[in-house]
């Protein structure tokens, strides 16, 4: 694409998109800014990587409106738009190549169960094994060895890379995306204790729901719910290796990292970002927008929209900020303390 087209590309989702510098250049894909040569377009979002703006060989760079660029137009070009970041992730789509995840139509390899509906133009991969009732939606592709149970039903164009296993009964949306490793389905971990000590196993006997436009990173899993659905709601996104528990309910573009485990019966709101590692006990609540740092426990439910929550056990940010204050100063208060007993020996001493 040249710069000028490029320009008329990012016009579709941002208003104004202003050209410094020519448009006639070719660029042949995206870079970082520390490492783009002659011919590739990079962008910064952070203003610390500034600094890069006389050093890059980039031809392209898409900054912030606010950014003075006049300096740097003699070597290459800008376009300033107000969010830089989505706008060089909208470039990353134009000129990403797409994965082939399965060859077109079904392999001969591949074990279809009966009274299976399959929809016009589904890719199914080698040893992949389709359970008997299920439904697979139009355009989508099911990677090799994947394995879905009995009664198992994806919506149109969602893509299992291969090793993806949904147990029997999972419902998944349009759109879905679930990467290598992952489980959906597996039973909750629901055993109840007896006065022996030993344990007896809970049926688990309910579903796992996965809305549209979901995507779960590589060996995540998903459990089932004890009754009822575990529910992931429309446009959330969960990183690798993330565990959530039955009867967890996972609200509208709530974004969860790395590593976060979830107990059971917990109720996520909206547009939610949870830190990697985190780790949440059991039956609580955490309010729309609610932000967890990374490493957080949450042993408490949180109501309030809009908090940023952090430490063991997380709290609002603020308080935890002040107790490690506190916390920090804690030498120089012992110091204090033993020069003041110090001093009231010695005055007993004199008495």
């Amino acid at each position: 694409m040249t710069i000028q087209e490029i320009r008329t590309y990012l016009l579709q989702y941002f208003d104004p998109v202003e050209l410094e510098g020519s448009g006639e250049v070719t660029i042949a894909g995206p870079a970082k800014i520390e490492e783009a040569i002659k011919g590739e377009v990079s962008f910064i979002a952070n203003e610390k990587y500034i600094r890069h703006l006389s050093t890059t060989q980039a031809s392209l760079v898409i900054v912030h409106q606010s950014v003075d660029v006049s300096g740097y137009i003699t070597a290459r070009s800008f376009i300033k738009v107000s969010d830089p970041y989505s706008a060089f992730v909208f470039l990353l789509q134009k000129f990403a190549t797409p994965r082939t995840v399965a060859r077109p139509g079904i392999a001969s390899s591949a074990v279809i169960g009966e009274s299976v509906s399959i929809g016009e133009g589904v890719s199914i991969g080698e040893f992949a094994v389709i359970g008997d009732g299920c439904s697979i939606g139009s355009g989508t592709v099911i990677g090799a060895h994947t394995t879905l149970l009995n009664n198992v039903s994806i919506g149109e164009g969602s893509l299992l890379f291969p090793r993806v296993t949904c147990y029997d009964g999972t419902l998944i949306g349009k759109r879905v995306v679930i990467h290598s490793g992952s489980v959906i389905g597996a039973d909750g971990f629901g055993f109840a204790p007896q006065r022996d000590g030993s344990y007896v196993k809970i049926p688990q006997m309910g579903i796992v729901e996965i809305g549209d436009d979901v995507e779960i990173g590589a060996n995540s899993t998903i459990d089932r719910a004890t009754m009822g659905s575990t529910v992931i709601r429309r446009g959330a996104k969960i990183d690798n290796l993330v565990q959530i528990a039955h009867n967890c309910r996972i609200g509208e573009d709530t974004v969860i990292a790395a590593q976060a485990g979830i107990s059971g019966s917990v109720i996520i709101g909206k547009q939610c970002m949870i830190g990697g590692q985190a780790g949440f006990a059991g039956h609580l609540e955490l309010a729309d927008r609610t932000s967890v740092a990374a490493k957080a426990g949450i042993s408490k439910s949180f109501t309030e929209p809009g908090q940023a929550i952090r430490g063991v056990p997380a709290q609002p940010m603020r308080d935890q900020f002040r107790q490690e204050a506190l916390v920090r100063g804690l030498g120089s208060m012992k110091e204090k303390l033993d020069h003041l007993e110090a001093e009231l020996k010695a005055l007993k001493s004199r008495e």
